[in-house]
């Protein structure tokens, strides 16, 4: 059974920085994709950024810069670190995982919620 945990949300002012767990479990051998994603109130589920098992990340426009993808695979972990955050980064984070990155997701995590206030 695949399990996908988020953790780290929280709280943080504008300009802060947090950081982001996705810890995965019982996926099959062979490699795998893992992306980030949120989704703010009101508004769409936004593709945030993935790596892949050769550790080739790519991101969106809109976080390219600021926040970073990187994955400790001996903890099956993957991290998603975010800088110089800004109100228009509150939103309920997501990981999922990907047979590649090139397909839609097949595992999603709860999510956690993440808020920056002025």
């Amino acid at each position: 059974q695949v399990q996908v945990v988020e953790s780290g949300g929280g709280s943080v002012q504008v300009g802060g920085s947090l950081r982001l767990a996705c810890a995965v479990s019982g996926l099959p051998s062979g490699g795998y994709c893992m992306g980030w994603f949120r989704q703010a109130p009101k508004k769409e589920r936004e593709g945030l950024g993935t790596i892949d098992s050769d550790g080739q990340r790519k991101y969106a426009d809109s976080v390219e810069g600021r926040f970073t993808i990187f994955q400790d695979n001996a903890k099956n972990t993957v991290y998603l670190q975010m800088d110089n955050l800004t109100p228009d980064d509150t939103a309920i984070y997501y990981c999922a995982t990907m047979r590649v990155c090139q397909l839609p997701p097949n595992f999603w995590g709860q999510g956690t919620q993440v808020t920056v206030s002025a």
